[in-house]
């Protein structure tokens, strides 16, 4: 990868060049969110559909305004609460700013992220000019989101100018809430959960809808690895898994290759000695927060470990998890 000091990075993106850059949630590719040419390119290197909107990144909540002129009381207490974090809201869009961003649609997502080298940049993008960043995660449309730098190079080759700023410590994506209707609307579940949201707002947030405008990472499959994955309960993975090892060729071939990520160890009748030739077994963790910080990190490597196919224990219900469940559901859809 073409590794960019801070400096450069502004520079390129003012020029109107793509760069990727860190966020807490994960990496962004990078372009001036108020040049509709420079966007333009994002699309194309993602293999995006243009009708699908971007997030624009803000370097503080105060630029709000260069994108949207219908900022109400709930986009500011919820600002005011969580920014910068882990949460986008989507507003009615300034007329003529950022078409190109917003997927061509009325309304737009904007965001304050958290992470000092994002927000360093973000600043650094304003005092030349430029009021935002628009930032899709930086990978191929529909696949894992990246998390590190290197995951950038493994999409996009040694030719992408990616500013490092670690590992992401957040894991997914923001949390999407839809303001631009009468009523708070969840979009897309992340780190910051519904009830946060619900306990400053006083109400409810209603759910998605097909009046609902789109928003990034909503489509049906997404995240996904190269093989399939599928998803199982904690009693039908084990069965499974079982039932694949004992029909296993004769000879000692070990059959499909698979990558199993479960919060329980492969051991019992049917596992014990049995598993690790035909299995690479990663252990997901016992909270939602570590089980989000190393997702999409444990997926691209178990989808580079020469598998087949990828099961995955379903996490626990309950709105901790929401977001991992989300992501992991999305990733499933597209081998379906």
């Amino acid at each position: 990868m073409t590794l960019v000091q801070l400096d450069e990075a502004a520079r390129r993106l003012v020029a109107g060049d793509l760069v990727a850059f860190p966020t807490e949630t994960v990496y962004g590719l990078g372009a001036r969110a108020d040049d509709d040419a420079a966007v333009a390119r994002i699309f194309v290197a993602k293999g995006r559909p243009s009708e699908h909107p971007l997030i624009v990144h803000l370097a503080e909540a105060g630029l709000a305004s260069t994108f949207s002129d219908r900022l109400d009381e709930r986009f500011r207490r919820l600002a005011a609460a969580f920014w910068p974090g882990p949460l986008t809201l989507i507003v009615q869009r300034r007329t003529g700013v950022a078409s190109a961003s917003a997927g061509g649609q009325a309304s737009i997502g904007l965001r304050v992220p958290a992470h000092p080298l994002a927000l360093a940049l973000l600043r650094a993008c304003h005092a030349l000019g430029v009021p935002g960043v628009a930032g899709p995660s930086a990978n191929r449309f529909g696949r894992i989101s990246p998390t590190t730098a290197d995951h950038v190079l493994a999409e996009f080759g040694p030719a992408m100018p990616v500013l490092d700023g670690g590992p992401c410590a957040v894991g997914i994506e923001s949390t999407i809430v839809d303001l631009s209707g009468p009523r708070p609307t969840l979009l897309r579940p992340g780190r910051l959960e519904r009830a946060a949201i619900e306990n400053l707002l006083g109400a409810p947030l209603a759910e998605r809808d097909e009046h609902s405008p789109r928003a990034s990472g909503t489509l049906e499959a997404h995240y996904a690895p190269g093989v399939p994955l599928r998803l199982f309960d904690a009693a039908g993975l084990r069965s499974a898994l079982v039932a694949t090892l004992r029909d296993r060729p004769a000879g000692g071939s070990p059959g499909v290759r698979l990558a199993v990520y479960s919060r329980c160890a492969l051991a019992g009748p049917g596992l014990s000695g049995d598993a690790g030739a035909s299995v690479v077994w990663r252990q997901m963790p016992g909270n939602a927060a570590d089980t989000a910080h190393e997702l999409f990190a444990v997926l691209r490597e178990l989808d580079a470990a020469g598998v087949q196919q990828i099961w995955v224990e379903a996490p626990p219900e309950g709105p901790t998890w929401e977001g991992v469940r989300d992501r992991l559901r999305r990733a499933a859809a597209a081998a379906a």
